[in-house]
C-alpha cells in the first residue's frame, strides 16, 4: 500500500489589506502611465503642483507592500477558520500509519468490532493515555473496509483546540465541499449537511483525533446512516454524546503492555551498550512503569533514553523511588530520570497553573481530603478549590471519596510526588505542610473539647451536622489525622520547626479522641511517636506529657505497676502545671494499688499545683480525693470533695464527670446510713450515663447502685440483680477487680432471690477473677461467702 500523501493546498483569495494596498499601487501606476502621455512640461508641472515627491513615494511603497503581503500569504498557506469558498479540492487520504504501537490488542479489536455496526465510535480516556494511538491503529487495521478513503484530522493542532467552524472548514478542504461562511449555528449546520452529502453512500472513514470538547464535533452528529463511519478519539467528555456516539473507555495499559512498550522503545533507540538485560524479564522495569503511572508517552521516552544513555534499570528505579519516598521537607538532588518523567507528562501540562499546583500539594496527603482541608492546604478559598477540583476530576487526576472528599488517583500518586519535588521548592512544601497540620490541629482540638459534652454515643447515627458532631468528624478524618501524625516517625530528626508545634497539638487532640474511643493500641503508637521526635528531647514537658498518657493507658489496661512507672517519669519531667495532672493520675494508680497514704499525698499536691482557672482539673482532683478519703474511711471529708466535684462538673456541663462523682457519692451516703440520699444519687448517676458514652464508669455506677440496694433494701434484690448483670455485660471478659466485685454482688443478689446454686457459682467465679486481678480483699470476701454458705448447708 502506498504511503498517504498530505492533502493538496488550494489557492486562497487575497485578504482585505493586500487588496487595498495592491489597488493603491495599481492606481498609482495608472496615473503615472496617463501622465506619461502628456508633454514633459505638463508632467513636470503636475508632479510639482499635485503629486509631489511624497505622493510618488507612497505609490512605490503601496506597490511594494502589496507584493510583500501576497508573497507572505502564499508562503504561509491557508489559515484555519477561513470562511471563503474553495476554488479547487483534492480528496487525498490522510490517515497516518502508527509508529511503534505496542500492546492494547484487546482494546484495538474492540474498537474495530464497534466500527462494524456503529456509525460513530469514540475512544475516550484521560489525556495522554493512548486514545489517539489506539484509534489510529484500529483505523489502519480496517482500511480495507473503507476503499473510498480514510481521512484523519487532528483537532488540537499545535496544542490549540480547533473550534467547530475550524473543524468543518478543514473537513471541507479535505472532502471538496464548501466551508461554513461563519460560526453561526445555521451556517455550521449547512456546512455539515454538505459534508454528509459528499460522503453519503461511500465507504469512507473519518478519524477525528484529540477531541477535547463535544461542541467541536456536535454539528457532524449524527453521521450518515449508510456506509460512512466516524471514529473519534478524545477526553471522557465525549461520553456525554451517548445517544449519537458509542463510547469505548480506555484506561492506562496494564503492567505487561507497559513493560513491552518500554522494551520496544529501548530496542528502537541506539544503545550505548550492546549487551543489556532484557527489560521484559527485569523486575525493576515493572516497578519503574508503575512509578510512572503506566503513562504510555512517558514510558516510551524513558525506555528510549535508558537504552540510549546506558542507564541501569536499578539505578533508574532507585532515583524515582528516592524522589517519591523522601519526605517532602527534605532536599535531594533531582535525577535526570525524574526530570524526564515530569517533562513528558503532557496531560499535566494541559492543566491550568492553579490546578497543577493544587494537584501537586494534594500529594502531601496519602488519604482523601475534604474541601476545607484542601483550601487550607493550598491557601485558596473553598469556592475556588471547588472549580479546580472539577478540572482535576474531569482530567482524571483525582478521585472522589465519601464525605465530599478527594484524593490523588492511586496510580498517579507517585507521579504527583515527583511533580511536587520538581516544581515546588522546599520552603513552599514546608509551608503547605504547616498549613495542613495547623488546620487539622485546630479542628481536632475543637472537636476533642466537645467530646465530653457531645452526649452522642459512637455507635449512634449522628443527629447533628457533620462538622458539629465530634464523633462523626473524627470517624471520617481518622485516617488523615493518623497519617499526618505518623509521617514524621520515619524522619523525626528533620521535622521542620514550623510544623512541630502544630503537629504536637494535633497529636494531643488525637490522643484525646483515641482515649475516648478506647482505641488503646493507636493511642500508644501516637504517644511513642511523640517520644521519638527531637522536640521531646529538647522540651521535657512534652516527654512528660507522653509518659503521662502512657501511664493512663496502662492503667486502663489493668497494669497499675507499669502505669506507676510511667507516671513517675511524667512527674519528674513535666513542669509545675503539667505535674499537677501527672500527680493526680499517679495518685489514682496508687489508690488502685492500695497505697492510700501515698495516693492522698499526690492528690493533695496535685490540687495545690492546679491553677484556679483550671476548673476541670480541680474537679477531677476533688473526685480522686473523694475516692481516696472514702477508701480510708474519712466519710465527711470524702463527702465534701465529692459534692464539690459534682457541682463543678455540673456547672461546666461535663456529664461524664458529674455522673462519676454521683456514683461515688452513692457509696458515701450508703456508708453513712443515708439510704434515701444514696438512692437519689444512683438514680441521678444512671440518668446521666444514659446519654454518656462511657461503658467503664457506667459499669461502676451500676455496681455501686446494685450493692447499695442489696444493703439497704433486700426486697429489691431483683432490681439489684438486673443492675449487676448489666454491669457485668459492660465490663466484658477481661479479669479486673471491678468484674470480680460485680460477680461477688451478683452472688449476693442470687442468694437473696433464693437461687443458691447460682449464688455459689457466682462467688466461685468472683474468687477466680479477683485472684487473677490481684484483688486480695475481693478474693477474701468471695471465699468467706463460700465458706459461710457451706457451713449453713452443713
Amino acid at each position: 500500500m502506498t504511503e498517504p500523501q498530505p492533502p493538496a493546498r488550494r489557492p486562497r483569495r487575497p485578504g482585505r489589506l493586500s487588496l487595498l494596498l495592491a489597488a493603491g499601487g495599481v492606481l498609482g501606476g495608472t496615473a503615472s502611465a496617463v501622465l506619461g502621455n502628456v508633454t514633459g512640461n505638463l508632467l513636470t508641472d503636475l508632479s510639482k503642483t499635485q503629486l509631489g515627491s511624497a505622493s510618488a513615494a507612497v505609490i512605490v511603497l503601496g506597490l511594494a507592500a502589496g507584493m510583500f503581503v501576497e508573497w507572505r500569504r502564499q508562503r504561509q498557506g491557508p489559515a484555519e477558520g477561513d470562511d471563503t469558498a474553495a476554488t479547487s479540492t483534492v480528496a487525498v487520504p490522510t490517515l497516518p500509519w502508527p509508529a511503534g504501537f505496542t500492546g492494547r490488542s484487546a482494546d484495538v479489536a474492540a474498537v474495530v468490532d464497534a466500527l462494524g455496526p456503529k456509525h460513530a465510535v469514540a475512544v475516550v480516556g484521560r489525556r495522554a493515555v493512548g486514545t489517539s494511538s489506539c484509534a489510529i491503529q484500529a483505523a489502519n487495521l480496517c482500511r480495507d473496509d473503507f476503499p473510498d478513503g480514510q481521512y484523519y484530522l487532528d483537532l488540537r493542532r499545535d496544542g490549540r483546540a480547533r473550534s467547530a467552524r475550524q473543524v468543518l472548514t478543514a473537513l471541507a478542504r479535505i472532502l471538496g465541499t464548501r466551508p461554513p461562511a461563519s460560526g453561526r449555528t445555521d451556517d455550521l449546520t449547512e456546512a455539515a449537511h454538505e459534508i454528509r452529502g459528499q460522503i453519503d453512500g461511500r465507504a469512507i472513514l473519518l478519524v477525528l483525533d484529540n477531541v477535547d470538547d463535544p461542541d467541536q464535533v456536535r454539528p457532524l452528529l449524527p453521521p450518515t446512516a449508510r456506509t460512512c463511519r466516524l471514529l473519534l478519539a478524545g477526553t471522557a467528555a465525549l461520553a456525554a454524546l451517548d445517544r449519537a456516539v458509542t463510547a469505548y473507555g480506555l484506561e492506562e495499559p496494564d503492567t505487561d503492555d507497559a513493560v513491552e512498550l518500554f522494551a520496544d522503545a529501548g530496542a528502537a533507540a541506539p544503545a550505548a551498550r550492546r549487551h543489556r538485560p532484557d527489560p521484559r524479564t527485569d523486575p525493576a522495569v515493572r516497578a519503574i512503569v508503575e512509578l510512572c503511572g503506566r503513562q504510555p508517552r512517558t514510558i516510551a521516552e524513558l525506555g528510549r533514553r535508558t537504552a540510549q544513555h546506558g542507564w541501569r534499570h536499578g539505578d533508574v528505579l532507585d532515583a524515582l523511588r528516592r524522589a517519591v519516598d523522601t519526605p517532602p521537607h527534605q532536599q535531594i538532588a533531582v535525577s535526570p530520570a525524574t526530570l524526564l518523567v515530569t517533562a513528558r507528562d503532557t496531560a499535566y501540562q494541559a492543566l491550568g497553573a492553579e490546578a497543577r499546583r493544587l494537584w501537586r500539594l494534594m500529594s502531601l496527603s496519602p488519604v482523601p481530603l475534604d474541601r476545607p482541608t484542601i483550601a487550607a492546604l493550598s491557601d485558596r478559598s473553598v469556592h475556588r478549590v471547588g472549580r479546580l477540583l472539577h478540572e482535576l476530576a474531569a482530567g482524571g487526576f483525582v478521585d472522589g471519596a465519601a464525605g465530599d472528599r478527594y484524593e490523588v488517583r492511586g496510580l498517579l500518586a507517585p507521579y504527583a510526588r515527583m511533580h511536587l519535588r520538581d516544581a515546588e521548592p522546599v520552603r513552599r512544601r514546608v509551608a503547605a505542610q504547616a498549613r495542613l497540620t495547623r488546620h487539622l490541629a485546630r479542628r481536632a482540638e475543637r472537636h476533642a473539647a466537645a467530646l465530653a459534652v457531645a452526649g452522642t454515643p459512637p455507635d449512634r447515627e449522628p443527629a447533628l451536622a457533620l462538622d458539629d458532631d465530634p464523633y462523626s468528624w473524627f470517624d471520617l478524618h481518622q485516617e488523615l489525622l493518623l497519617a499526618v501524625v505518623r509521617v514524621p516517625a520515619g524522619a523525626v530528626e528533620t521535622l521542620p520547626r514550623r510544623v512541630r508545634r502544630w503537629w504536637f497539638r494535633l497529636a494531643v487532640a488525637l490522643c484525646g479522641w483515641l482515649a475516648h474511643a478506647e482505641r488503646l493500641d493507636e493511642w500508644e503508637n501516637v504517644c511513642r511517636t511523640v517520644l521519638a521526635t527531637p522536640t521531646a528531647d529538647d522540651r521535657p514537658e512534652i516527654a512528660g506529657w507522653a509518659h503521662n498518657e502512657l501511664g493512663v493507658l496502662r492503667r486502663r489496661r489493668g497494669d497499675p505497676q507499669g502505669a506507676a512507672t510511667a507516671l513517675s517519669l511524667a512527674v519528674a519531667e513535666r513542669g509545675r502545671r503539667g505535674t499537677a495532672q501527672a500527680r493526680m493520675n499517679l495518685g489514682l494508680v496508687l489508690l488502685d494499688l492500695g497505697q492510700l497514704d501515698d495516693a492522698v499525698e499526690h492528690l493533695e499536691l496535685s490540687r495545690r499545683h492546679r491553677s484556679g482557672a483550671d476548673r476541670a482539673g480541680l474537679a477531677l482532683t476533688d473526685l480522686g480525693l473523694g475516692a481516696a478519703r472514702l477508701r480510708r474511711g474519712e466519710l465527711e471529708t470524702a463527702h465534701h470533695h465529692l459534692v464539690r466535684a459534682a457541682n463543678t462538673f455540673r456547672a461546666s456541663g461535663d456529664a461524664r464527670g458529674y455522673a462519676a462523682a454521683l456514683a461515688n457519692l452513692v457509696l458515701v451516703h450508703s456508708a453513712m446510713g443515708e439510704h434515701l440520699d444514696a438512692a437519689q444519687a444512683w438514680r441521678a448517676a444512671l440518668r446521666e450515663y444514659e446519654s454518656v458514652a462511657d461503658p467503664t464508669n457506667h459499669a461502676v455506677a451500676l455496681l455501686n447502685a446494685g450493692a447499695t440496694l442489696l444493703a439497704s433494701a433486700p426486697g429489691q434484690a431483683r432490681q439489684a440483680y438486673l443492675m449487676l448483670a448489666e454491669s457485668q455485660r459492660l465490663r466484658g471478659d477481661r479479669p479486673t477487680a471491678g468484674l470480680g466485685r460485680t460477680l461477688l454482688y451478683l452472688g449476693d443478689a442470687a442468694a437473696a432471690l433464693g437461687d443458691d446454686a447460682e449464688a455459689r457459682q457466682r462467688w466461685v467465679d468472683a474468687a477466680t477473677v479477683c485472684e487473677e486481678a490481684n484483688d486480695a480483699e475481693g478474693q477474701a470476701a468471695a471465699d468467706s461467702r463460700l465458706v459461710g454458705r457451706t457451713s449453713d448447708v452443713s
